[in-house]
């Protein structure tokens, strides 16, 4: 009897991967709002009752999507973490942007399922919302291991607004009490524009502007390690 449902199990495996690749092809196709349980199926040579024993529709495949696109990326960021755990806070910084911006151009359309325009009619379930975090986390933690290190300073720029300070105070509560707050507002904005730089380029905006765009990005990256308050000198 294991041995039956040992292999009705990997064969649900099979089709359930089977039926995202598909699902991945028409989004490169066709785009997101246009995903179709009916096309997924007739592509496959399934029926679609078939199909919605998998997902039960288009938004649950568009769920399963979108997760795996946040840990692909997050994924990423932290084997490139990982891979730059001796390095030096900034250079740790970069590694961590560049593996995220390296996935993001690797993958432009599965970039665009979770960084581009909301697909009509479609709302994130609250279970996405730990995945989307993965690659914030890692910079959190590049920021932690700083601060405990002595290698962290106040970010620059003016004091911050009482509305930021109010938000930045209650993330900072929720995701690291240790770090000072106008940090994790720094953290936040750099976070946003890490993607932002991203998502220029992704969707075309850098043609004819920017040619050299790694390096560009590796050049954008550090500043915003700086804006952060990585730039501090070990203490001797």
């Amino acid at each position: 009897m294991s041995v039956i449902k040992g292999a009705r199990e990997r064969a649900r495996i099979e089709v359930t991967a089977a039926i995202k690749e598909e699902a991945r092809r028409q989004l490169a196709a066709e785009g997101a709002a246009r995903l179709s349980l009916r096309a997924v199926a007739r592509e496959l040579g399934m029926v679609s009752s078939a199909l919605y024993r998998y997902f039960p529709s288009r938004d649950d495949l568009l769920t399963a999507l979108i997760i795996d696109a946040y840990d692909a990326i997050g994924a990423a960021a932290e084997a490139a973490l990982a891979g730059a755990a001796a390095a030096d806070p900034v250079d740790r910084w970069i590694a961590v942007c560049r593996a995220a911006r390296d996935w993001a151009v690797s993958h432009p359309h599965e970039y665009a399922l979770i960084y581009g325009s909301p697909v009509p009619g479609y709302n994130a379930p609250p279970d996405t919302i730990a995945h989307a975090a993965r690659v914030a986390l890692t910079l959190v933690t590049i920021v932690r291991d700083a601060h405990r290190a002595g290698r962290l300073g106040a970010p620059p720029g003016r004091p911050l607004a009482a509305p930021v300070r109010a938000d930045a105070a209650q993330l900072a509560a929720d995701l690291a009490p240790e770090l000072p707050v106008p940090v994790i507002a720094a953290l936040v904005a750099a976070w946003a524009q890490v993607f932002g730089i991203v998502s220029f380029e992704v969707f075309g905006q850098f043609n004819q502007v920017v040619e050299a765009r790694g390096p560009f990005f590796d050049q954008a990256a550090s500043a915003l390690a700086y804006q952060v308050g990585l730039d501090v000198l070990p203490a001797e």
